[in-house]
């Protein structure tokens, strides 16, 4: 029985050293294709070509509805920071126009990333989301 017992503990000690925390650190993976579903609050219009490409070599690139734009990225574990330096000056129908304005306010704000069922979101440092993103 008490041999039993002595096993049994042991067992469970080897299992609880087995289970590890969540890692609240686990790096998220960006680098790829990323369609906007949201941009400060507001959902994107549903012909919008609004993505953001996020390069292995820390350029971000993407279209913000009506034009191109360009800079850098950086992530550490969930902090993310965008840092959109350039874009075309293309004009568009006037409901584009406001939505490339979200994108582009949005994009500076960003200071944290988590992924939630499947979607990107981009939160700013009050942990509010500023852009819903999901991969293309």
């Amino acid at each position: 029985m008490i041999k039993q017992a002595l096993v049994i503990g042991a067992l469970a000690l080897g299992l609880a050293g087995c289970q590890s925390a969540p890692d609240s650190q686990a790096q998220i993976e960006l680098q790829g294709n990323w369609h906007v579903e949201s941009a400060m609050g507001k959902p994107v219009i549903d012909y919008s070509p609004a993505q953001l490409n996020f390069e292995a070599d820390g350029n971000l690139t993407g279209n913000n509805s009506c034009n191109n734009f360009f800079g850098q990225y950086s992530i550490n574990g969930d902090q993310v920071k965008l840092m959109p330096a350039g874009n075309t000056m293309k004009a568009c129908v006037e409901a584009l126009m406001a939505q490339e304005q979200r994108v582009m306010q949005a994009m500076p704000e960003v200071t944290t990333a988590k992924m939630v069922q499947g979607k990107l979101e981009l939160n700013n440092a009050a942990g509010k989301t500023v852009l819903v993103l999901s991969r293309i």
